[in-house]
């Protein structure tokens, strides 16, 4: 039996290599998806192969990661419960994809990874290879009993590792656990569980890896240009960049200002509430600066349409549904509506904050004479409001007159 393992190098995936290995007597062919770990990557193949991996894939899907699934959710303005920018939930539907390709290319039989029984990536991983290779075993370590059963808590693995000469020490030390791509670093368990907890006091910031505390930022603003052509950043500061190139910069340039972070409990897909605390520096600014341009060039009645389906889309995202049928409708309304979102958008990063401060188009649907306040000549007339008015007030005006006695004083 071949069994193609979606690998980290970090504690879990370490101890899966030699156990599945050994379990099912079979061989293991790791792969790691290069989605933007940086130096995270560094020594994977060796380590694989030293654990036990007949051979190790790392991918890189940089580049199709940012043009494929981050552009396309940052056009839909996308974020989960109002906070979440959807990094972890975003790069899952890739990995999925690039799994599968892999086994095919290896002649796997199936395809194992490391994901808890109690979060939300099990369910995002398995959805994708649902939808895309249901032919291929799927094997979860965590929601079998016999794994369970050897590996109850962090120290059994670590004595594993210890006793099978795996080398996890750096992991296996983390008082909590990161994941770590091009749109965002997650931090998440260990002494994160407590909600209390306070990661940015002196002697806990340390752990943020992306941006510097926004009391340590410099004093001093800095001004950006971000050029949009149909929804999409194409260049700052007049440099045309890849979508790879765009969020690295923006990277750079938030976390010089301490800009991206978030600190919330939010509802697994699962059932559960979870505490996450969230580095996402390039793209604050970058869906901060799409929705400005938008704001002069789309349609109101469209921008509220798009809008109202904002929730539905991101739930679908971070529950895993990137290859549903309803995604991907909504997606094609999504894309239609970015068709005249062109343009150029200024932005003041300040300790933190992000403030708009110009925004221009040549698709601009905003009118200086008509919203001038100065009594210029334009299309609108004043007196068409009256009749406006009279209809938009008929029915309100009609519960008065029949219903009076349910309306509150």
């Amino acid at each position: 039996m071949k069994i193609a393992l979606a690998y980290s190098g970090g504690l879990d995936t370490s101890v899966l290599v030699r156990w599945l290995k050994d379990h099912y007597n079979a061989e293991i062919v790791t792969f790691a998806a290069d989605v933007g770990q940086e130096e995270e990557l560094d020594g994977l193949e060796e380590k694989a192969k030293a654990t036990g991996a007949s051979e190790h894939y790392t991918l890189d899907l940089v580049e199709e990661f940012a043009s494929d699934f981050i552009y396309p959710i940052m056009r839909a303005n996308a974020i989960y419960e109002g906070q979440y920018f959807l990094g972890t939930s975003i790069a899952r539907p890739l990995i999925g994809k690039a799994h599968i390709d892999l086994a095919r290319k290896v002649g796997a039989e199936a395809l194992a990874h490391g994901a808890t029984g109690k979060g939300n990536d099990q369910v995002r991983f398995e959805l994708a290879y649902a939808a895309l290779a249901p032919d291929l075993k799927t094997i979860s370590p965590w929601r079998m009993d016999v794994f369970r059963s050897a590996f109850p808590g962090r120290s059994e693995m670590i004595d594993y590792c210890a006793e099978n000469g795996i080398d996890v020490e750096a992991s296996a030390s983390n008082p909590y656990s990161m994941d770590r791509n091009l749109l965002h670093i997650s931090y998440e368990a260990g002494i994160l569980e407590d909600p209390w907890f306070d990661p940015t006091t002196p002697e806990n910031k340390a752990m943020y890896k992306l941006t510097v505390d926004p009391e340590d930022a410099p004093d001093e603003a800095e001004y950006i240009d971000l050029e949009f052509e149909k929804g999409d950043c194409v260049a700052v500061n007049g440099d045309s960049l890849s979508p790879a190139g765009v969020l690295k910069k923006l990277n750079a340039l938030a976390g010089k200002h301490g800009i991206g972070r978030v600190d919330i409990v939010e509802n697994r897909f699962v059932g559960m509430k979870s505490r996450g605390v969230y580095e996402t520096p390039g793209g604050t600014i970058l869906m901060m600066g799409h929705k400005q341009i938008e704001s002069i060039t789309m349609d109101r009645d469209l921008e509220h349409l798009r809008d109202s389906l904002i929730p539905k889309y991101a739930e679908l995202v971070y529950n895993g549904f990137w290859y549903a049928p309803e995604r991907e409708a909504l997606q094609a309304l999504i894309d239609n509506s970015q068709k005249s979102v062109t343009g150029t958008v200024r932005l003041k990063l300040y300790k933190g904050n992000i403030t708009t401060v110009g925004r221009k188009s040549p698709y601009s649907l905003y009118n200086e004479d008509i919203a001038s306040m100065e009594g210029v000549e334009s299309d609108y007339n004043p007196d068409d409001a009256t009749g406006f008015i009279r209809l938009q007030g008929l029915r309100l005006r009609a519960r008065f007159g029949s219903q009076k006695e349910f309306i509150e004083q």
